[in-house]
């Protein structure tokens, strides 16, 4: 049985991925993972596969035995694996929850990392990992400073990852975006500490760009060439220069 696994299938990115990715293969089954079941049943309606929705919240650490568990059962073959669950909070780490940021290290590293090692075993020759990365992957973000640590890491893991199962005919890469104005923001934004956004794209646009760069085997995939300009700059400049220039944008 041939399928793909999306993480963060209920909306946003993940929702995208699913539709492109049903589109692009041919699958027996997209396993589509969320907390939200009722939205994951939405998307049969819209996709040629069959659509197996796995209702889990991977911020908790007994997920990732019921996960292990259906492929144990299943035994699948995993043409592509998406991870798109993720979350974030802007404002100040110290004014913050704690809860809550350690929530986000949960999610968006740990349980990458789970779903990764799980799913590995299950993945053939010319099979493909997308790991959602951020354009906060490339450089220290004050007052979004635990989600850039936490998408640093999944940039980090992701290339590094790439060259370890390159002999496996494995591909992975990472989707680096900038803005994207999805459900994230509900979550991640409660306060004004960020102000300054210069330019939004898309859901729709990044994954449709992401796919283009799976065609081609990229290691990174990152939409808009201002986005491009800016990952260039970053690299070259020094580190306290580029956060004294977030902060003089966000007013602080």
């Amino acid at each position: 049985m041939k399928i793909a696994v999306v993480t963060g299938a209920s909306s946003g990115m993940g929702r995208d991925f699913v539709m492109s990715i049903d589109s692009e293969f041919e699958l027996d089954e997209i396993w589509v993972i969320a907390r939200r079941k009722e939205r994951l049943l939405e998307l049969q309606s819209q996709c040629r596969s069959e659509i197996k929705p796995v209702s889990l919240d991977l911020a908790r650490e007994e997920s990732f035995k019921e996960y292990q568990a259906l492929l144990e059962e299943k035994n699948p073959e995993i043409k592509v694996l998406v991870n798109a669950a993720g979350c974030g909070l802007f404002g100040t780490f110290t004014e913050m929850d704690m809860e809550q940021q350690l929530k986000i290290i949960d999610l968006n590293a740990k349980a990458l990392t789970a779903v990764c090692h799980m799913s590995i075993p299950y993945m053939p020759h010319d099979s493909h990992i997308i790991n959602l990365a951020s354009n906060s992957s490339w450089q220290p973000v004050p007052y979004i400073n635990v989600y850039g640590a936490s998408k640093a890491y999944v940039m980090s893991f992701s290339r590094a990852l790439g060259v370890e199962l390159k002999s496996k005919g494995i591909h992975v890469m990472a989707v680096a975006p900038g803005w994207i104005k999805t459900e994230f923001f509900e979550h991640a934004v409660h306060d004004d500490t960020i102000k300054y956004y210069d330019r939004f794209y898309t859901s729709k646009q990044v994954v449709d760009k992401a796919m283009k760069d799976l065609r081609k085997k990229k290691s990174v995939s990152i939409k808009g060439f201002p986005v491009r300009m800016q990952v260039r700059a970053v690299k070259l400049l020094p580190v306290d220069m580029i956060m004294k220039t977030w902060c003089r944008q966000q007013g602080k």
